[in-house]
């Protein structure tokens, strides 16, 4: 706005002197109130800038809590039914069991429970009892006459109990040595003690693999595991002799978990991993774990990025970036986890393509399954039309998080991106990985094998807590190994630590490199 100068110089023909200065009067009052104005309107489009300046951090600021907030409301949200998050973490508020990820096996179309064919296990009577107990009726029920067993009529009703033997004391075996004097040559021979017997008093192999499983296999404290053995079997023991026990079977099996490693990298076939943080000595390091349906190597790490070399096959893993960057080797994602991060984008974002990108790996996932029962290979037709109908949820997902509008730069500068995008986004990159189950019927679905292996190492934290020291959790991870591994195997762990490593080992490397049983 700009207003006109008045003239104060001009005057007008014929008027009088005081007229002429009157008009210059009003003419100087007016000059003065356009300056005034002038200098108000300056004023005004200064605060003008200024509120439009903090209008703008406002609402970049609106913006940002707009952000935060979304940010905050879905990570309160997030569960083991769409999430990565273990459904321990649940809590007394854990969603019913309609809002979680579905099965990814499918309705396979029977009822629930046992089928026909299948094996009962039901306790059946024995032949050989170790005890029988007579059972005779002392007095008639109908007129209270004495009966004797000169009375008994017809075969007897049979009723047996299976129960535990009440604890007994340690049975002691002595070993005698003696020393014989040759009399051909006057030569002394003393005897040779059997194989780990090596102290005038000692535990036996029994009762230290019995100990092993329960601490290693059922998790129980040694203050715990020590009144458990006093209860049952009467045997006094302190923790520093269990934490010895420990310790020295870890050694001697030592030898059979690097055993089962090297078999683990050098197979070709499919092998999955995994990996959680894990207390040691009060600081937060790492257990990777590394198996098959048949085998298991568990090792502990400062870093989570300590990865082992030489691995060869195909790998099945949660889409761990650092993973990736191993050479010679094909990979396999678990769907299990996309399914879950879907799984929140529709309950949180409203977006479409995820839940019917849901529908399609479900569908996907049961039709390989009909197809490895019937032993068949999936129609070459049918492949393509899952892959095309996949890559078109793909575009629609990425054409739908780029017009919406960008966030807020992250603190390095960054452009941030919203979950679902950044899923859209490794959904394109990995496309081969994550479909690999399709052409390869070798490949699962999912990585759940690492996971229920990795799942008991979690249990152990819960109950007993972290380790105290390196060498405690190297030798726990040792032993898991060795327990998974002949788990696995169709062995009872117990028998399998008193046979000791060659034979568990011979048993693994005569059968085919997958480690599976004959």
């Amino acid at each position: 706005m700009v207003l006109a100068q008045p003239d104060a110089g001009r005057t007008e023909p014929g008027m009088s002197a005081p007229s002429q200065q009157r008009s210059a009067g009003r003419y100087a009052a007016a000059a003065a109130e356009n300056r005034k104005l002038q200098a108000e309107v300056a004023g005004l489009r200064a605060a003008n800038a200024e509120l439009q300046e903090a209008n703008a951090k406002l609402q970049a600021g609106m913006e940002r809590l707009q952000q935060r907030l979304a940010e905050v409301e879905r990570s309160a949200g997030l569960n083991s039914g769409n999430s990565g998050k273990p459904p321990s973490s649940d809590g007394p508020g854990k969603p019913p069991a309609g809002t979680r990820t579905r099965s990814t096996r499918g309705r396979s179309g029977k009822r629930s429970g046992g089928q026909p064919g299948h094996p009962g296990a039901t306790l059946q009577q024995t032949e050989t009892p170790d005890r029988v107990q007579e059972h005779r009726p002392a007095r008639c029920a109908g007129c209270d006459a004495a009966l004797t067993a000169a009375d008994t009529v017809g075969p007897p009703v049979v009723r047996q109990v299976f129960d535990l033997p009440e604890p007994q004391p340690l049975e002691v075996t002595e070993h005698r040595g003696w020393a014989c004097r040759c009399r051909a040559c006057g030569h002394t021979t003393r005897a040779v003690f059997p194989d780990g017997v090596s102290a005038p008093v000692q535990y036996g192999a029994r009762l230290v693999a019995t100990a092993v499983y329960l601490q290693t296999a059922q998790f129980l404290p040694e203050e715990r595991l020590a009144e458990v053995l006093r209860d049952l079997f009467g045997v006094a023991l302190c923790t520093a002799t269990l934490a010895g026990m420990v310790r020295q079977t870890a050694v001697r099996w030592r030898g059979f978990t690097q055993r089962v490693r090297d078999l683990l990298v050098s197979a070709p076939g499919v092998k999955h991993l995994d990996e959680t943080g894990f207390r040691i000595a009060g600081r937060t390091q790492w257990l990777h774990v590394l198996s098959t349906p048949w085998l298991t190597f568990y090792r502990t790490s400062a870093k989570r990025g300590s990865l082992l070399a030489g691995l060869k096959g195909i790998l099945v893993h949660d889409h761990w970036a650092p993973y990736f960057t191993l050479e010679g080797v094909l990979h396999g994602l678990c769907n299990a986890h996309h399914l879950r991060e879907l799984q929140a984008l529709v309950e949180f974002g409203k977006e479409d393509w995820a839940a019917r990108m849901q529908r399609l790996l479900r569908r996907a996932n049961r039709v390989v399954q009909r197809a490895r029962e019937r032993g068949i290979a999936l129609p070459r037709s049918l492949l393509e039309r899952i892959e095309r109908r996949y890559d078109r949820l793909v575009r629609e997902a990425l054409a739908y998080h780029e017009a919406l509008p960008p966030l807020a730069r992250g603190r390095r500068g960054r452009p941030k991106r919203r979950p679902g995008h950044n899923l859209a986004l490794r959904l394109q990159k990995r496309r081969a990985s994550v479909l690999r189950f399709l052409h390869d019927p070798s490949v699962p679905f999912t990585n759940n094998q690492a996971e229920q292996d990795l799942r008991m190492m979690k249990l152990r934290i819960k109950i007993s807590g972290g380790f105290r020291s390196e060498q405690g959790a190297q030798d726990f991870a040792t032993l898991r190994s060795v327990l998974s591994t002949a788990r696995k195997q169709g062995l009872n762990c117990i028998d399998a630590l008193l046979r000791g490593p060659d034979v568990l080992l011979a048993q693994v490397e005569s059968q085919p490199s997958s480690g599976a049983p004959r």
